[in-house]
């Protein structure tokens, strides 16, 4: 995202005027006699107060920011006072801090105001930048901590986050938003009933403020996307009047991307890339999504992607003769090639909706995070620079999500750049499918002793977790990896007959699925009970999934992506032997909306002389999952894990 704001043309952004007064932290203060009032709870945070406050100013006809930061914390345990008495001040190396107070309030009244020698200083080993941070000393249970810093910091003008909500009630939250008057600001609440407003009584500077009471802690909830459920506010620098200039556009953006990522190349460059091309085995005849395919296989086996800023690896002929490049210096790389193979393509922006749901009104670069490819032909996606992921199936958390699209074409010989914010629409349930095929028998002497066949077959996100990695695995550790993951998923101590592994060639993902097959011995699944025999049928599909919620669901639910589990089992039932609770196995739960069978679990059986054949069936086709389906949801998930509990009683004829 920080590279995103370095490519944005920034226009110039001057004053209109000539004077200005001082900047808001030269009067704030906190109250010199405080008297905070705190009603009798079992609560082990309250925050009293909470306040951000920012200004940008100029200063030598330069733009800059002077953020505050300002909590008043009510601590009422012991988990509350470890996990505050040291709190940590925002570092950066384009920024200082202008002013910093703390304290501690007891119950008694008596204050306690940190002094200099309390504000310390520590260094990250790793990367050796330096901290400050407070030391808060004499905490007790039902003490109060106050603290505030004035951050003086390069402005954050293109899209900025200010949480509102937490995990602990607040019984105040203040935001307000100083500007020069010829500087517009644009904001946005999410997940919030009250909006930024204008000051209108405000004449010297441009005022714009927020203000909230009494607002309840939102509790965190299984997998719930919490940083982007809770309630926040957006603002972004919107127009400059003293020049008419419209500073935050996606039209800037897109035209920056477009010249930074499609420059026009040297002859050496043409010449490498020629050359690294042709060690691609790709086709004539290949149709643009198996050449796309070919190239993101390739390159994520051939190209090491290093997390280091050095300019050196975003540039093309580096990444070409060292095989090594950054984010930028890999994405580059893919464009050439998609050119080089005439792959029509265009460069997507998005977010990862766990943590922040991209807006399509609000036009930000704090949306602008995560980069993918789309291709028109196939409709489908990559991710250049996620090593984990592979064409047709990037980070499911990118999808289902909207993202600013971005092509360019080169007219009269001038090149342009458009954008557009569309959908970006997640995979179907059946494009990652976990298919079981397991057959039972009995020891004829002994049925505790069972003999299984298993085949599984893997498609979509449930491949890519092991597929495209088989080469890189040991071959004397390859039979303990698969074994572990599918042949012992129940029985740890099953004893392995024989396997078969199938398409596990890499270069076949996404065209065929993973597969194994195995022999097993097992004494897991039966136990005797007199003349009867306790036979563990649910067991054999593994452990479920199981949901727990005491509580009225508040926030939605984020599933990573939608799929489906076909499972059949078939059991040859010893002779003059019969199962005594076959209804057992009967279990079905869905949920449709509009006519859309959205979740779906559903066991049946058949029964034909001694072989009981088993079928359950398991789809979910929506990831958000509001809190109003959440019961839903919930009851489809834990009858996976019912059926996993289904345990059939044979007794003798």
């Amino acid at each position: 995202m920080n590279f995103i704001k370095s490519l944005i043309l920034l226009l110039c952004i001057t004053s209109n005027s000539s004077a200005q007064t001082s900047p808001f932290y030269k009067s704030y203060d906190w109250d010199t006699n405080p008297n905070y009032v705190i009603e009798a709870s079992d609560k082990d945070i309250i925050a009293l107060k909470e306040k951000v406050v920012t200004e940008f100013f100029f200063e030598d006809q330069n733009l800059t920011e002077y953020y505050l930061e300002h909590k008043v914390l009510w601590l009422n345990s012991d988990d509350r006072i470890e996990e505050y008495n040291k709190v940590y001040l925002p570092y950066a190396s384009n920024a200082s801090l202008v002013a910093n107070k703390a304290r501690v309030i007891k119950k008694t009244g008596e204050i306690i105001v940190l002094d200099a020698s309390k504000i310390l200083q520590a260094e990250n080993e790793e990367t050796g930048s330096k901290y400050n941070y407070f030391a808060f000393e004499g905490i007790e249970k039902g003490s109060i901590i106050e603290y505030y810093y004035v951050e003086k910091r390069r402005p954050k003008y293109q899209g900025a986050r200010v949480d509102i909500e937490s995990d602990y009630d607040k019984q105040s939250v203040e935001f307000d938003l100083y500007a020069p008057t010829n500087l517009l600001f644009n904001f946005k609440s999410f997940n919030l009933e009250t909006a930024v407003v204008k000051d209108e009584s405000s004449t010297e500077k441009l005022h714009w403020q927020f203000a909230v009471k009494d607002l309840q802690g939102i509790d965190r909830e299984e997998q719930a996307p919490y940083t982007a459920a809770i309630g926040y506010l957006m603002y972004k620098l919107h127009k400059n009047t003293a020049n008419n200039t419209i500073i935050t556009s996606y039209n800037e953006v897109a035209q920056n991307l477009y010249a930074f990522y499609y420059p026009g190349y040297t002859e050496e460059e043409n010449k490498l890339i020629e050359k690294f091309a042709k060690k691609i085995a790709i086709n004539a005849d290949e149709d643009e999504e198996n050449k796309a395919r070919i190239i993101d296989l390739y390159l994520k086996e051939n190209i090491y992607i290093s997390e280091s800023g050095n300019d050196e690896l975003k540039e093309l002929k580096k990444v070409l003769t060292s095989k090594t490049a950054n984010e930028r210096g890999i994405i580059k790389l893919y464009i050439a090639l998609f050119k080089q193979f005439d792959i029509t393509h265009e460069m997507v922006l998005t977010t990862n909706r766990l943590e922040l749901k991209f807006d399509k009104e609000f036009e930000a670069t704090t949306f602008l995070q995560e980069f993918l490819f789309y291709f028109p032909a196939s409709k489908k996606y990559l991710a250049p620079s996620k090593f984990g992921t592979r064409f047709g199936f990037p980070p499911p958390y990118y999808m289902d999500n909207y993202g600013l699209f971005v092509t360019g074409y080169d007219i009269n010989g001038k090149r342009k750049a458009f954008s557009e914010v569309k959908y970006i629409e997640g995979l179907p349930a059946n494009s990652s499918k976990d298919e079981m095929f397991i057959e039972v028998s009995f020891h004829k002497e002994d049925f505790t002793k069972n003999t299984i066949k298993i085949h599984r077959k893997l498609h979509g996100y449930y491949a890519m977790n092991i597929q495209p990695f088989m080469n890189l695995i040991q071959p004397d550790r390859k039979n303990e990896v698969v074994d572990d993951a599918f042949a012992k998923s129940s029985d740890k101590n099953a004893q392995v007959l024989s396997r078969e592994l199938i398409h596990e060639d890499p270069s076949l993902f996404g065209l065929k699925p993973f597969e194994v097959t195995f022999d097993l011995r097992s004494e897991y699944f039966v136990e005797k009970a007199g003349t009867k025999f306790l036979f563990k049928l649910g067991a054999l599909i593994g452990p479920q999934m199981e949901m727990y919620q005491e509580k009225k669901r508040i926030l939605p639910l984020e599933a990573e992506f939608n799929r489906s589990y076909y499972r059949t089992l078939k059991i040859t039932i010893p002779e003059g032997y019969k199962v005594s609770n076959l209804d057992d196995i009967t279990i079905k739960n869905s949920y449709t909306k509009e006519g859309k069978e959205l979740f779906i679990f559903d066991s049946y059986y058949s029964l034909e002389g001694n072989i009981l054949t088993v079928t359950a069936d398991e789809h979910y086709r929506e990831t958000l999952v509001a809190p109003e389906l959440y019961e839903a949801y919930r009851t489809v998930i834990n009858s996976a894990a019912d059926f996993n509990k289904v345990t059939l009683v044979l007794e003798p004829k």
